[in-house]
């Protein structure tokens, strides 16, 4: 099997998370993003956590919380398309996710004990699919999506808005 990831296999909606990271290995970039995205939350001060660069922006821990959302969905999609269950799976509305758990009320180190046991999860998830079963397509959000695909997206979003945080926050 081709570690490269395939246009046919993603909503092209995803392309600009997709395409930094589609061609690494998925296992290398679930572990490596792990620890870098930890690092870089542990590397923001204090007083930029809640920070905000415009009205109706998210903060540092709303981000935060949002990719462990996001982690929780994609995994889940990920699973139902493994197991062959044959259904179109819902989207998700990132702003009601984000208005209803109300991140900044965490500690940050709450938030990064959920997001390092969520990422520990998809990694295990991750690893029990054999080849045949990460080129395994389904539906999610009313477009074709791989298993594969699920775990490629999670770490080029993941990227995306660390990178979001070090141009507009810091």
């Amino acid at each position: 099997m081709s570690n490269t990831l395939k246009a046919n296999e993603y909503n092209a909606y995803y392309s600009p998370y997709v395409m930094p990271v589609k061609d690494a290995p998925l296992l290398e970039l679930l572990s490596n993003s792990l620890d870098t995205t930890v690092a870089f939350f542990h590397s923001l001060n204090k007083d930029k956590l809640e920070y905000t660069y415009a009205p109706g922006k998210w903060t540092p821990k709303e981000i935060l919380q949002h990719l462990i959302d996001t982690e929780r969905v994609f995994s889940y999609r990920a699973l139902f398309i493994a197991r062959a269950i044959h259904t179109d799976l819902k989207g998700f509305d990132q702003d009601e996710f984000a208005e209803t758990v109300q991140a900044n009320q965490f500690t940050r180190e709450s938030l990064l004990e959920d997001y390092i046991a969520v990422r520990k999860a998809s990694i295990t998830l991750f690893k029990s699919f054999s080849s045949e079963t990460l080129l395994r397509i389904g539906k999610a959000s009313g477009s074709d999506i791989s298993v594969r695909a699920c775990g490629y997206i999670l770490c080029g979003h993941e990227k995306h808005h660390c990178q979001i945080i070090n141009e507009r926050y810091l």
